[in-house]
């Protein structure tokens, strides 16, 4: 790209910078976009792949952000000042009002882990750097994923740290007069290699890491350049209004192809993709590639002319922008509000909610602002009120969520499963010498009382168990814990060359040649989840265990673990793992501090939080003969403890969330420290 020497300064504010044509087609695009997402939040099984609306959206702005940059450039009109001044405008207005709003509707409904949460989310949002918090906490896809109202500014994040990237990036370059197409593309190569790489080994980072996904905007910044400068290159993508001859006529049928191919790759996408697959990686290349063709293809294709300008369309996505923004913390408070999936009911009713305050936003706050008078006072202020949200949040975060709130009071207490943990006696030491592998463990702690005379072995199971046996122990026998689920995985006590247990033999080796050189232990005791023994596939209930067909490999991997434990002159006990109930979240009963909100919301109490004892003992037949057979190959040194009589009620028939009043249960389906310590002192008399 030739850029003259005789045009203004890139940096003078006194020219406005050049703004694409407007074209009613692209946005048709973004209303399906903002619909595909919305339909696969509110309703995911009609829509399996409707997060790849966010890919879209990447493709639009960078098409339409690069088009400004490049045009303002190349004629000397860009300025930082205008260019920022018209983002945020153009962001921050719908943006504060939902801000604003998610934290008004939590502080009556959340509890204070969660709005501490919430207040960390806030103050994330509103500094753009929503990707990286949830980059840290978990994954898109997981199961409290619908829980954080404010989860979906992640790709805005994703999006304004490209608004600041880009515009310096190309600045720098047309000043050192470097071929910007070369560049781009060369920028979108290494995005787009890194999205390759890192899919398979950190699947989290990849989909949140803005390195990851500014290929796609690249992607419209390459087709942005195309449209400016090699616009002979466009002809054969789709029909131009200049194409008048007989022959370009005849064929035209052809330059309508490219925006039909576009759709149906889109299509696909949105058909096939699903939470299973790993996303963005090469699956992403559908809804990019697709959305490329369609704007390439111009506003005179059939498919660009007759059904992406539709009326509906473009209402839709002149208000996509605030309707991304309005569905998902009014689907995310709903979900947590009523402690269990919304009925189809009231998810349509949020999102047909979402659309209403979608269309009022943008006619009566975003419109005004951008198009307004008084363009400086409007500018501060909205910084000025976004610097005091964000603030706002870092102190709800700070303060743990405002416990004195009312909503608290008038709620259970999430707490009463708390009981002393393991009383402070525990120091991070379990008999791993090499500093490096011990990092790798997400426990690694001892009863700093006395010499350990039991170790635990397990993942996050026995993590929540830990706390109980030290606290009931005494000087007869104290204890170490190798294991938990940290950044590495957990040594799931499965020795074993199947590849489905590949990611925990390293940290299961580790821990137990640890134990095995460790004289003073004399019993292991081991624990893990059911659902990690057999490789289930979903983290929050075991009704596929039943249909498994890893039985033969969960036996023989935990045969080979007692063996070698044995081996060293050890006994071992196996402990059965608690019923999967909901997190507790869903089971108190909980109201808000409006009643007016809950005559609308509450409904009652998840039947999730109790299941039969037959049922469960039925849905668990595999793995407790799995735990038998593992006995029966040396029961002189092998004992099973069962855990069923303390969580489930024999007289009643069934497992609840509560006893006595009390909690038993912690994070999701992890036992309380109240229950850890009625299974712990058992235990301790066992041994």
């Amino acid at each position: 790209m030739k850029i003259e020497t005789n045009h203004l300064s890139p940096s003078s504010p006194s020219s406005p910078a050049i703004h694409p044509k407007y074209r009613a087609d692209i946005d048709g695009l973004r209303a399906i976009a903002v619909l595909a997402v919305v339909l696969f939040h509110a309703f995911p099984s009609s829509i399996r792949g409707g997060f790849v609306g966010v890919d879209i959206f990447f493709v639009i702005s960078g098409f339409l952000i690069s088009t400004i940059l490049f045009s303002s450039l190349d004629q000397g009109r860009f300025s930082f000042i205008d260019f920022y001044s018209r983002r945020i405008k153009r962001i921050f207005p719908t943006l504060l009002i939902v801000l604003i709003f998610c934290y008004a509707f939590g502080w009556v409904s959340l509890l204070p882990d969660e709005f501490e949460q919430l207040g960390k989310h806030i103050a994330g949002g509103s500094g753009f750097i929503s990707n990286f918090l949830y980059w840290k906490e978990s994954g898109y896809f997981d199961n409290s994923a619908d829980t954080k109202p404010l989860l979906h500014l992640w790709s805005l994040g994703v999006e304004e740290q490209f608004y600041i990237v880009w515009p310096l990036f190309l600045w720098f370059a047309w000043k050192r007069r470097i071929n910007l197409l070369v560049i781009t593309l060369l920028f979108l190569a290494a995005s787009f290699i890194l999205n390759i790489w890192k899919i398979s080994s950190d699947p989290v980072l990849t989909f949140y890491s803005p390195q990851t996904r500014f290929w796609e905007l690249l992607v419209g910044a390459i087709l942005a350049y195309i449209a400016l400068y090699k616009k002979n290159l466009l002809n054969y993508l789709g029909p131009r209004a200049e194409q008048q001859t007989s022959a370009q006529k005849k064929y035209s049928v052809i330059f309508h192809l490219p925006a039909i191919v576009g759709i149906g790759l889109i299509v696909v996408g949105l058909l096939i993709m699903d939470k299973g697959k790993q996303f963005p990686g090469w699956w992403a290349i559908l809804p990019t590639l697709g959305t490329f063709l369609i704007i390439a293809a111009g506003p005179h294709s059939w498919l660009n002319k007759f059904l992406l300008s539709h009326p509906l369309l473009k209402w839709f996505g002149l208000i996509s922008f605030p309707l991304y923004l309005w569905h998902w913390p009014l689907l995310a408070f709903m979900r947590v509000v009523q402690s269990q999936p919304p009925s189809f009911e009231m998810r349509l009713a949020a999102v047909l909610l979402a659309i209403l305050l979608a269309w009022l936003t943008y006619t009566l706050i975003e419109k005004p602002i951008r198009f307004g008078k008084n363009g400086n006072k409007k500018l501060v202020a909205l910084i000025g009120i976004m610097i005091c949200v964000g603030a706002l949040g870092f102190y709800t975060k700070q303060s743990k969520g405002l416990p004195s709130r009312n909503v608290v009071k008038v709620n259970p207490d999430k707490n009463s499963g708390v009981n002393g943990g393991d009383l402070g006696q525990s120091v991070i030491e379990c008999g791993i010498s090499d500093n490096t592998e011990k990092a790798l463990f997400g426990d690694c702690r001892r009863d700093v009382r006395g010499i350990a005379k039991y170790a635990l072995l397990g993942d996050s199971k026995a993590a929540a168990l830990y706390g109980g046996l030290v606290r009931t122990s005494d000087e007869k026998g104290r204890w170490m814990f190798i294991g938990g689920n940290g950044p590495n995985g957990a040594p799931v006590p499965v020795l074993s060359s199947d590849p489905m247990y590949a990611g925990h033999q390293r940290l299961l080796k580790i821990a137990i040649n640890a134990i095995n050189n460790n004289e003073k232990i004399e019993t292991v005791v081991v624990v893990a989840a059911a659902r990690a023994l057999f490789q289930l596939k979903n983290d929050y209930s075991i009704e596929d265990l039943p249909d498994s067909k890893n039985y033969a490999a969960a036996l023989a991997g935990l045969q080979s673990t007692t063996k070698q434990i044995i081996h060293a002159g050890k006994k071992v006990m196996l402990v059965v793992d608690n019923p999967t109930l909901p997190d507790p979240r869903e089971c108190i009963g909980r109201v808000t501090s409006v009643s007016l909100l809950n005559k609308a919301l509450i409904k009652q109490v998840n039947p999730r939080c109790e299941i039969q004892l037959a049922r469960q003992t039925e849905l668990a037949q595999n793995y407790r003969q799995l735990l038998k057979a593992v006995q029966a190959t040396n029961p002189e040194k092998i004992t099973i403890f069962d855990t069923y009589p303390y969580l489930c009620d024999a007289a009643s028939g069934k497992c609840q969330a509560f006893k006595d009043g009390r909690l038993l249960y912690s994070y999701s389906d992890h036992i309380s420290d109240y229950a850890a310590g009625l299974i712990g002192k058992d235990i301790n008399q066992a041994l």
